[in-house]
Formats: C-alpha cells, structure tokens, sequence
C-alpha cells in the first residue's frame, strides 16, 4: 500500500461484516437524547455529541 494510503486509513480497522475500508457516513437529519438534560447539555455545549444544528460542522 502506497504512504498516501496508509496515511489516510492509518487508525481505522475495516467494519468486520462488510470490510469497508472507511469511516461510515450516517445519513440522519435528527438524532435522540437520554433525557431532557442530556438534550439540554448538548445544546448548550456543555457536553459533546450531535444535535439538529449547522455547529456540529464547526468541529
């Protein structure tokens, strides 16, 4: 394998059932929470995760 390309999967072990050799993509425009607390916390980022909203972008 050339440097290039084991400098981009360095890190990521291939997804056992399929064998793919990169990161998924999760196609989802919403996402749950464990509580209203935990929603709160992430929209105040106070705690990192995902919530509907452009600044998970910013990462």
């Amino acid at each position: 394998m050339k440097l290039e390309s084991l400098a981009l999967h360095h890190g990521y072990d291939s997804e056992a059932t399929t064998k793919a050799a990169a990161v998924p993509i999760y196609q989802t425009t919403s996402y749950t929470f464990d509580d209203t607390q935990h929603g709160a916390d992430l929209f105040n980022l106070a705690v990192e995760g995902n919530i509907y909203r452009r600044n998970c972008n910013l990462k």
